[in-house]
């Protein structure tokens, strides 16, 4: 069998084992507040999050695109299946590392950087496509700040709404309407994250010349929402644990507003095409929230923590991508 078929067939496999990966580390994110406030149980919310990231990534494509386009261009591209193998080794490494450690990492920082240093070490520097990439790189910086003064805007509106009512009687009508803040947020994260392995998928059928347009091929739509579909039915609940009580204590109608905020900063970025972190905006608009309701309810060491982890992880995965390529390039 011809070697490049071969690295496609290993680059399908990989995308829709990260896919996979990224339904149960990513996707813990989503349910996280309604599960910490006890809205939904964790087997409820994860069947839940896993038919509606199934719908979500199945509707758009815009950001796919974007993923198998603006980072390098596949059509150019030389060795462009063993560049896409080796970011995705690098990407799934890191996700099961901060997996393991509960740490909600992002994926989608993972995989960027991957491919970027992926091609890099292939081609150099002069590779990447430096408009395509910094507007990947600008919507992943600003979206968790967005996501933070809408969070906080948005609990600033409920406290205002609703302080008429008892403590009891707001929390008790937000714990049924988180119900459906938690399938919107999963929904919002299926027409984001998934397409990222879409993309993935599409750059190696491009370099293979198996195909000549970035159009998403449906087949390659339809597995790619199974896969995340199937890892968000095994759940992460370490990172539940940390993104819905360590950062601070969460009440529904905190989980409500953390909820939507983030889906409205999701849901925005992907009706223009760009990827965002998930684990970025979800993470900071329960911070927004936090600070709207009581400033040093927020943990900010935790928060540091979660930040620290933002900003390396795109250096490091494009290093230990660079590092597989080189690998993988002995072997192929």
């Amino acid at each position: 069998m011809d070697v490049v078929l071969i690295l496609t067939i290993l680059v399908v496999i990989f995308a829709l084992a990260f896919d996979f990966i990224n339904g149960f580390h990513d996707t813990a994110n989503a349910i996280a507040t309604s599960v910490s406030t006890r809205a939904l149980s964790p087997r409820v919310a994860v069947m839940l999050a896993a038919v509606m990231n199934f719908i979500g990534a199945l509707t758009f494509t815009g950001v796919a695109k974007t993923i198998s386009k603006d980072i390098v261009d596949p059509f150019t591209l030389e060795n462009g299946s063993l560049v896409i193998l080796a970011a995705l080794l690098s990407a799934i490494a890191w996700n099961l590392i901060t997996w393991y450690f509960g740490i909600p990492s992002s994926s989608s920082h993972a995989l960027i950087g991957s491919i970027a240093g992926a091609a890099i070490s292939a081609a150099g520097f002069g590779i990447l496509n430096y408009d395509g990439f910094l507007k990947i790189l600008q919507a992943l910086l600003i979206s968790p700040f967005l996501a933070l003064a809408v969070g906080f805007l948005m609990m600033s509106l409920f406290k205002v709404l609703f302080k008429k009512n008892t403590l009891y009687k707001t929390n008790k009508g937000f714990r049924i309407f988180q119900i459906g803040t938690a399938a919107l947020q999963s929904f919002t994260h299926g027409t984001n994250d998934a397409q990222k392995a879409m993309g993935i998928m599409t750059m190696a059928l491009i370099a293979a010349e198996l195909q000549s347009t970035d159009e998403i091929q449906t087949w390659v739509r339809v597995s790619a929402a199974l896969a995340m579909g199937l890892g968000t039915s095994i759940g992460g609940y370490k990172i539940i644990k940390t993104v819905g009580g360590k950062i601070m204590k969460i009440r529904p109608v905190n989980g409500a507003a953390a909820d939507l905020s983030s889906a409205l900063i999701i849901f925005g970025a992907t009706t223009i095409h760009l990827p965002v972190s998930t684990t970025h905006v979800i993470s900071s608009a329960i911070m927004g929230v936090g600070s709207a309701q009581r400033v040093k309810g927020v943990k900010w060491g935790v928060a540091r923590k979660i930040v620290l982890t933002w900003v390396i992880t795109l250096p490091i995965c494009a290093l230990l991508a660079g590092i597989f390529f080189q690998i993988l390039n002995l072997f192929f």
